[in-house]
């Protein structure tokens, strides 16, 4: 059952946005991008209040993703992106993105927070960050 309502279109955007931002980080890399992504839709706190769906998380300008504001959100959805996206709207969690609402690739070590965000680990070249539970209780 899923945890945010969606439709099939959304459902490719999500998973060309998990395409776009960690391709190069396998399967697992992309379930943790579309963790983030279903959390900020199911967050409605911070900087995601008011972002009720895929579509407006995907294209959220500012404090959106890089893939779509520089240009590389462009491949389409393959099957095997789309199963995936399914999976993290059905509720599947993977640490350490489980309750992240961001990430990002570093030049160097993950920094132990980011904007006042926790650092929640680290996978491959990618650092994620959550809230806590006090200042956002909608990813937990």
């Amino acid at each position: 059952m899923a945890v945010i309502n969606t439709n099939s279109e959304h459902e490719k955007l999500l998973a060309r946005l998990m395409r776009a931002e960690a391709e190069g980080e396998g399967e697992l890399g992309m379930l943790m991008v579309g963790n983030v992504g279903v959390n900020r839709v199911l967050s409605n706190c911070l900087d995601f209040q008011g972002i009720r769906n895929l579509e407006q998380m995907v294209f959220q300008s500012p404090g959106g993703f890089e893939a779509t504001q520089k240009g590389y959100f462009y491949q389409r959805a393959r099957d095997r992106d789309i199963r995936l996206a399914r999976r993290v709207i059905s509720g599947e969690r993977v640490w350490p993105a489980s309750n992240s609402l961001w990430f990002f690739r570093p030049g160097g070590a993950c920094p132990a927070t980011w904007y006042d965000q926790q650092n929640s680990g680290v996978y491959k070249n990618h650092c994620f960050f959550q809230p806590t539970y006090e200042d956002c209780p909608g990813v937990y």
